[in-house]
């Protein structure tokens, strides 16, 4: 692509709540500095994206709360947080302010900057067509373009009459669409023989303190169900390690259990099957075409708005994409460690059985591949050209 001369330099300021948009940042930043002369960017950032030369202002980590409830403890801290971003970016004007996901707190942000006078994208569409299709408006207001990573949203911003570009989900790029099983046990530094499981229980305090009991719960009914079966879990963060370490003592101290810092996706590809919280991991999980559960648990009182205001029978994102339940969704109630165990094990009778189910997951595969660097710092230049 070429960029025109008054666009061969960018400054990018950017906010990622988690470690999903982490990544992505990085891809967007990835681009930008293929396509722009000179890019330099800040804001609040994860590893990924600091390796891609983001100052990062504030850890993603401080963003990541979860829920209805849960974050109210964390409001002050966060809404001094926001303050202090709208006024330091108020003042150094960048370019373009992309906000990545976490859309309480970057529509709020992308709002009051677009009145400033900063050009304001927003990645990944908040799931209005999951729920609270209002916030629709709210993101006509706050952004002036919007990058889009699932298909079928690109209709639902045409009719709206809101720029968006669908840019591929860039994880579908990197998951290979075949998995190697044998390079990733290679890669852990573990057995390519025998049953491997994998317990994906999320990257937050909160999730594992709601998902990770029943999923160690369900590995000792597997165990003594499968007998010989290791188990697998990536840790997100350091800082959760005691907590996994104290938990297993307590829940499963009889399974054979390996933890890794980190390589989520050498986990999800060396297993042969995979319990998964609700979220992204359960959209890479799928993309690798092994056996899973999607499951999630919160607190009851999120747990009982929740029905309330969903606009679709499913959380996990494969079912939502596939448009029916295809993986199964054991939550909340009926996530007890026989639901759990009994589900997976159905599971992998599936995908044993019925070859077409991973010719489903590999058509969806497919369906996300894109160029997703270039086509991020396409739609940044076309929104600096929107401003001249």
């Amino acid at each position: 692509m070429n960029v025109d001369a008054q666009f061969q330099s960018l400054s990018l300021a950017l906010v990622a709540g988690e470690s999903s948009g982490d990544q992505l940042g990085a891809e967007l930043v990835k681009g930008a500095r293929a396509t722009f002369l000179e890019t330099s960017a800040v804001g609040i950032a994860g590893d990924a994206m600091v390796r891609e030369g983001v100052q990062a202002w504030w850890p993603s980590q401080s963003l990541a709360v979860r829920g209805y409830f849960e974050p109210i403890r964390h409001l002050p801290r966060i809404i001094g947080m926001r303050n202090d971003l709208i006024k330091r970016l108020t003042i150094i004007q960048p370019d373009v302010f992309v906000g990545i996901d976490a859309p309480d707190f970057n529509l709020g942000v992308e709002t009051k900057l677009r009145a400033a006078g900063v050009k304001t994208m927003h990645y990944v569409s908040p799931s209005i067509w999951a729920w609270r299709p209002k916030r629709i408006e709210k993101i006509r207001r706050a952004a002036n373009h919007v990058l889009l990573i699932f298909p079928f949203e690109q209709k639902i911003y045409q009719d709206a009459g809101i720029p968006a570009t669908y840019v591929g989900h860039p994880f579908a790029s990197h998951i290979p669409l075949t998995a190697d099983t044998l390079a990733a046990r290679t890669a852990l530094q573990i057995s390519a023989e025998g049953l491997v499981i994998a317990l994906l229980p999320g990257s937050r305090h909160s999730e594992i303190d709601y998902n990770l009991p029943g999923f160690f719960q369900a590995a000792q009914q597997l165990t003594r169900v499968l007998g010989d079966v290791q188990f697998i879990l990536p840790i997100a963060h350091a800082a959760l390690r005691d907590k996994v370490q104290t938990m297993r003592a307590q829940y499963a101290p009889n399974i054979a259990l390996r933890l890794f810092d980190g390589q989520a996706r050498n986990v999800m590809e060396a297993a042969d099957a995979t319990l998964v919280a609700s979220g992204t991991a359960s959209l890479e999980v799928a993309l690798y075409k092994k056996p899973m559960v999607i499951s999630y648990k919160t607190s009851r009182l999120s747990a009982a708005i929740y029905p309330k205001v969903a606009l679709l029978p499913w959380i996990g994102l494969p079912n939502i994409l596939l448009n029916e339940s295809f993986i199964p969704e054991v939550l909340q109630d009926d996530a007890t460690p026989k639901g759990l165990a009994d589900a997976l094990l159905a599971q992998m009778n599936r995908y044993a059985s019925d070859t077409s189910v991973s010719e489903r997951l590999m058509a969806l595969h497919h369906s996300l591949i894109a160029d997703t660097p270039s086509l991020c710092a396409q739609a940044i230049a076309q929104v600096l050209e929107y401003s001249q």
